[in-house]
């Protein structure tokens, strides 16, 4: 008796360079779980096709002319309906913002095939959750690392510090520790992560909630945080009122 044969993901590809369309073809013919249903060299265009051809995945460049891969992406987050999106793209600054519009992966161009296959498997993974419920809060953030975005957990981060226009992650404790930039501000990043787990006690650092274990008086007005480790982070002043508040002081 021979195999039932696997469901395919009906998907769309969008790029304004045809090299990049064509070498796109190329990979997702190999890959058995895609099959191209059409290609799209501008925002628009991919818009109508969405509409038209109902894909289940759209591979989204996001440098474009006129509408780029962040609009295209942004009007699809209106659909009721909507494929799931993997961008596609030869910067990894907009991985941020990407992840707000609930992307499911970030590929780095270059693309080689085994890293286009995990974003395929992610975006079988998701189908299989069936709807998501949205969250106006980040759930993951998605690093450039060598020659690729990681995902780390919000979760996972316990420190954040301002390093200029970067912010840097603490992820993980004792020797699991690790850091990482990501090309952000620590405003812009405050206002995206949920105040319930996450809290900023100082203009150059956020701290998750958990990690705080007791405030400290240490004279004259100033006052820290002790952190779970033994050590103690000073509070910004500005700051000050908010952390006593958590603290129901």
């Amino acid at each position: 008796m021979a195999e039932e044969e696997t469901e395919k993901l009906e998907t769309l590809i969008v790029d304004d360079e045809p090299l990049a369309v064509e070498r796109m073809q190329v990979i997702c013919s190999k890959i058995a779980e895609l099959q191209v249903v059409g290609t799209a060299s501008d925002g628009a265009q991919a818009l109508r096709l969405v509409d038209a051809l109902k894909p289940d995945l759209i591979l989204l460049d996001m440098t474009m002319p006129e509408v780029d891969g962040m609009s295209v992406a942004k009007s699809l987050a209106k659909k009721a309906e909507r494929p799931a999106v993997v961008f596609v793209t030869a910067h990894d600054n907009y991985a941020v913002e990407a992840f707000d519009l609930d992307a499911v992966d970030y590929v780095l161009k270059p693309v080689k095939p085994e890293r286009l296959e995990r974003a395929v498997a992610r975006a079988i993974a998701r189908r299989g959750e069936g709807e998501r419920t949205d969250s106006s809060w980040l759930e993951e953030l998605w690093i450039p690392h060598r020659s690729e975005l990681i995902r780390i957990a919000t979760s996972e981060v316990g420190r954040i510090d301002a390093e200029r226009d970067y912010v840097r992650l603490h992820v993980g404790e004792g020797e699991a520790a690790r850091t990482y930039l990501l090309l952000q501000t620590i405003a812009g990043l405050e206002k995206r992560l949920d105040p319930a787990k996450f809290i900023r006690i100082h203009r150059s650092t956020i701290l998750r909630r958990d990690r705080i274990t007791g405030l400290r008086h240490d004279g004259l007005g100033v006052w820290s945080v002790e952190l779970a480790d033994g050590e103690a982070l000073r509070i910004g002043r500005t700051y000050l009122p908010k952390v006593k508040a958590m603290a129901g002081r």
